[in-house]
């Protein structure tokens, strides 16, 4: 079957295009993801760890 120059270009296109924008909707999704992750460790991260005290070093306790 013999198709047109003109169309063969035109589909070709268009697969290209279908192409790219799915290769920029994989980009954007994964770095929602990473954008998500690291947005949760830093909300961790400054959050007390448990019951114990903090060291401080510089502060001398005097001995009992």
């Amino acid at each position: 079957m013999m198709m047109h120059p003109e169309m063969m270009l035109a589909l070709a296109h268009d697969r290209h295009r279908e192409l790219v924008a799915e290769a920029d909707r994989g980009r954007l999704l994964a770095r929602a993801l990473r954008t998500r992750f690291r947005r949760d460790e830093k909300a961790v991260r400054g959050q007390p760890a448990g019951t114990l005290a903090a060291c401080e070093p510089s502060v001398a306790v005097p001995a009992r």
